[in-house]
């Protein structure tokens, strides 16, 4: 079971993670709904991971990564991005996210990349 942070804009997209996650086993500890409010928590909660969305307001979702793995190097981070985003995956995953999953969520491939990047 891994704590989880889960950082998104739309709060029925944090709530339907917090039910695939929770359902799989693990435990939300926090969530945040923009980058700058994630890389508070993270700080405060040292989560076993994070769900980090790509499009938000105040602070997108790869500028966070950046901000979080300068803050801590062994940070766990899987991006949540919608369809056409591939070029800021990318960015996202170049800038230290293990994993992605494409948004409307599939409850096996969300814990699949959440238990993939935990290892």
């Amino acid at each position: 079971m891994a704590k989880i942070l889960v950082v998104d804009d739309a709060g029925f997209m944090r709530m339907m993670l917090k039910d695939i996650l929770q359902k799989g086993g693990h435990e939300v500890i926090g969530e945040a709904e923009n980058g700058r409010v994630a890389v508070q928590k993270y700080q405060e909660l040292r989560p076993d991971i994070v769900t980090m969305d790509i499009t938000m307001p105040e602070m997108e979702g790869v500028e966070a990564v950046k901000a979080i793995k300068k803050q801590d190097s062994s940070a766990k981070i899987v991006m949540c991005s919608a369809m056409g985003q591939q070029a800021m995956v990318v960015q996202a995953i170049q800038a230290g996210a293990r994993d992605f999953v494409v948004k409307p969520f599939q409850g096996d491939r969300v814990l699949e990349a959440v238990n993939k990047a935990l290892k």
